[in-house]
């Protein structure tokens, strides 16, 4: 089991997955505070799912370049990793929003992101 995420300044997308299918599901939308994560709710996730590991994505602009959000994704993976003990892996995100506004059909786009950017990791590492 993995938990996905998909991480904004204002809202964090989480989706759960498992590496058998390499498949994942949206989950739920997080809102931050103050441009801080709601840890609690974090926690809470990674306590009822216990996923043996959680995937990130990471900002990377269509012609290859790091989106200006990449050092507060590395900030936000580190703290993972330092309250959770568990490993943190980083996947390309590029277009999972875009892709994500065509699918989400009403429901949360930054959740269906999740997805994408967990079923992208899990279909080149599971």
């Amino acid at each position: 089991m993995y938990l996905g995420f998909d991480y904004g300044l204002r809202k964090i997308g989480v989706a759960i997955g498992q590496g058998l299918s390499c498949t994942a599901t949206p989950l739920t939308v997080l809102n931050s505070r103050q441009q801080q994560p709601d840890w609690s709710g974090i926690t809470r996730l990674v306590e009822a799912w216990q996923p043996g590991a959680l995937v990130v994505g990471m900002p990377v602009r269509a012609t290859g370049g790091w989106q200006p959000m990449v050092g507060r994704v590395k900030h936000f993976m580190r703290e993972l990793q330092r309250r959770f003990a568990l490993p943190v892996y980083a996947v390309d995100e590029r277009y999972s929003s875009w892709e994500a506004r065509l699918v989400a059909a009403g429901e949360p786009e930054d959740a269906h992101a999740a997805r994408i950017i967990l079923e992208s990791w899990l279909r080149t590492h599971a």
